[in-house]
């Protein structure tokens, strides 16, 4: 156990911060599975309204640097290639 005031006020921040990521990450991927399940279902329609919502979700992941910009770009780019070949 840190015995300083600040060590011990940055363990804290950090479980905090740990459990938000844990979190955020947690709905990506959950978000993500629905996709490719609606993909895989060939269902278009509803694969692309939840795309939008992916892409919400991929660019605040990035933006409270949960993951890399360049990871959410990557995973963009490539849901959006897997429903444009089911198309």
């Amino acid at each position: 156990m840190p015995r300083r005031k600040s060590s011990v006020k940055r363990t804290r921040a950090d479980k905090k911060k740990h459990l938000r990521n844990l979190r955020i990450k947690r709905q990506l991927k959950d978000i993500l599975k629905k996709f490719q399940a609606l993909v895989l279902a060939k269902n278009n329609a509803e694969a692309k309204a939840l795309l939008q919502k992916a892409y919400a979700q991929l660019d605040k992941a990035a933006k409270k640097q949960v993951i890399h910009p360049r990871t959410a770009s990557r995973k963009k780019s490539r849901l959006a290639l897997s429903l444009s070949k089911t198309t």
